[in-house]
């Protein structure tokens, strides 16, 4: 290949990475894999999915290619991973959250047309994107929220904190699990009128309706309230702009009792913005999503809490791709 001059696999490859990401959304809008269940012809596949027989076998020889299904003479069947996370029922089903890449898919199809404009296009606010792009979105926020909100708590702590605000909380997870880890402590989750509902059935499957409340707010403007001893933004700045993060960390401030802590938790690039990779990419998942939201560094989160009067600035850095930014209010 190299004397002939081919296009290398390290250029074609993850030029053509769509391909198997589209095979596997389509699988998910369609909902193969609880069709496909122990076992099934394409065409039985098809008449549950309401699709085209031909047109089903070939996805489903895809799926196989892939690795997400089986194949045994005409009969397809799950793989073990379809089996544990995308089928109906599955013990780990994570359909729901995982439909959020759709959106996702659709978002990243304008990049060009961002990069040139120098932000989204097209883009709704989020209080205008409707049922199928929020249930979604919270959905796979929760999955991900729940797995890392005990280690939020054993890094920020509860000791000294008797009411705690979570800022656009989403399903609640992080005030649920700060409620768990001290039996006096009291949350409250501020996020639009679309997404409480959502926070409310986990936290009454919590059974925690009794220190876990819902406040209707828009983050972006509204007074955040006062005498917290923690206020948590968990995935927020990044949806924002410089100038709202500057505003939005003084709100926090001021919620603040005296020694109360705001808690960044977010992506956090390298100063020369070329890693993480995810903080990266996940910068280019704002530009197509959002009106100015990116990663941003360190530094920057640095002198918004500074700006917003908060001392004793330090960076925690947890597993996986985001760390925690804290700053404590002056006071006892």
């Amino acid at each position: 290949m190299e004397p002939a001059g081919a296009v290398p696999d390290e250029i074609t490859v993850p030029l053509r990475a769509f391909m198997e990401s589209r095979i596997l959304l389509t699988a998910l809008e369609l909902d193969v894999f609880t069709a496909v269940g122990t076992g099934a012809a394409a065409a039985v596949v098809a008449s549950v999915c309401g699709t085209e027989a031909g047109a089903t076998g070939r996805l489903l020889d895809a799926l196989v290619s892939l690795g997400f299904l089986e194949k045994r003479g005409d009969v397809f069947a799950n793989a073990p991973l379809a089996a544990r996370f995308l089928a109906k029922g599955s013990r780990d089903d994570a359909r729901g959250a995982l439909k959020h890449n759709l959106s996702l898919w659709r978002r990243w199809s304008t990049l060009t047309d961002a990069v040139r404009a120098g932000h989204a296009v097209g883009v709704t606010e989020m209080a205008d994107r409707g049922d199928d792009w929020t249930a979604p979105f919270i959905a796979a926020m929760h999955r991900g929220s729940a797995q890392r909100a005990p280690l939020v708590v054993q890094a920020v702590g509860t000791e000294g904190v008797a009411r705690m605000l979570d800022v656009g909380g989403g399903s609640g997870a992080y005030a649920i699990a700060f409620a768990r880890a001290n039996a006096t402590l009291r949350a409250e989750i501020l996020d639009l009128p679309a997404v409480l509902p959502i926070a409310e059935e986990h936290i009454a499957e919590a059974v925690l309706a009794d220190r876990v409340s819902t406040r209707v707010g828009d983050l972006r403007t509204d007074d955040l309230g006062s005498g917290y001893d923690l206020v948590l933004l968990s995935s927020i700045c990044h949806m924002l702009g410089p100038e709202e993060n500057r505003d939005l960390l003084s709100r926090a401030a001021r919620a603040l009792a005296p020694g109360g802590r705001v808690v960044v938790s977010d992506f956090v690039l390298d100063e020369d913005g070329t890693a993480p990779r995810q903080a990266v990419l996940f910068s280019l998942n704002m530009l197509v999503g959002t009106p100015s939201g990116r990663s941003y560094r360190e530094s920057e989160y640095r002198a918004w809490l500074d700006a917003a009067g908060l001392a004793g600035v330090e960076r925690v850095r947890l597993p996986g791709p985001a760390h925690l930014l804290i700053g404590r209010k002056p006071g006892v």
